[in-house]
Order: C-alpha cells, then sequence, then structure tokens
C-alpha cells in the first residue's frame, strides 16, 4: 500500500518562508505525477502545484512566482518550497501522487496532511 508522509509545517510569519517535504513508501517514478493540495476550513481542497514525470509543472495562478515544486527520486521526496507566504496561503497541505492502471482508471493517493500557519 503506498504511504505519503509529509513534514515541515509550521507556523511562519507573513513574508516567510517554509519547506514541505512528502516521503513516498515507493519510487515516485512509479506515479505518473506528485502533487501538492490544500485545504482551508470551509473550502475544498484545491491543487497548489503538481509535477509530471515529464518534469512539466502546474501551479495555481495564487501561488505562482512564490511556490516551486521539486522532488528527488533517488530519495523518493517531493518539496514545496513556499516563499513570500501570505496569510491566505493557511491550510493544510496534503501530498498527492497517482497515477493510471493498465485498464486507464486513475488511483490517487494522499498523506495525512502538515498544517501551515502565517500569521499577518
Amino acid at each position: 500500500q503506498v504511504q505519503l508522509v509529509e513534514s515541515g509545517g509550521g507556523l511562519v510569519q507573513a513574508g516567510g518562508s517554509l519547506r514541505l517535504s512528502c516521503t513516498a513508501s515507493e519510487s515516485i517514478f512509479r506515479f505518473d505525477a506528485t502533487a501538492w493540495y490544500r485545504q482551508s476550513p470551509g473550502k475544498q481542497r484545491e491543487l497548489v502545484a503538481q509535477i509530471r514525470n515529464s518534469e512539466s509543472t502546474r501551479y495555481a495562478d495564487s501561488v505562482k512566482g512564490r511556490f516551486t515544486i521539486s522532488r528527488d527520486i533517488a530519495k523518493n521526496m517531493v518539496y514545496l518550497q513556499m516563499n513570500s507566504l501570505k496569510f491566505e496561503d493557511t491550510a493544510d497541505y496534503y501530498c498527492n501522487a497517482w497515477r493510471f492502471d493498465a485498464s486507464g482508471d486513475r488511483h490517487d493517493y494522499w498523506g495525512q496532511g502538515t498544517q501551515v500557519t502565517v500569521s499577518s
């Protein structure tokens, strides 16, 4: 069973930086993509950043230019570097990995989440 474990969340002042880490229980190259999502109270979970095996990346408009997703395949780890943090970045952040099976069905795997709180 795939396990994803996040770390690196915490409390930071607005304008500060944090780096989130996600460790996968198997090679991240076995996934079509890995990503970070976030969810704040009363809101739907939203995609923050995604990186595919082609190394192509995708970001939410709200974090472009401030957040960077990267990965270390040898360590089975995915990172989210968050700079210039804003109060509205406060949320629970979740690591996600997904892949299609032989039937074309998509399977998503999730970590337990790590809390990021930005004080204004």
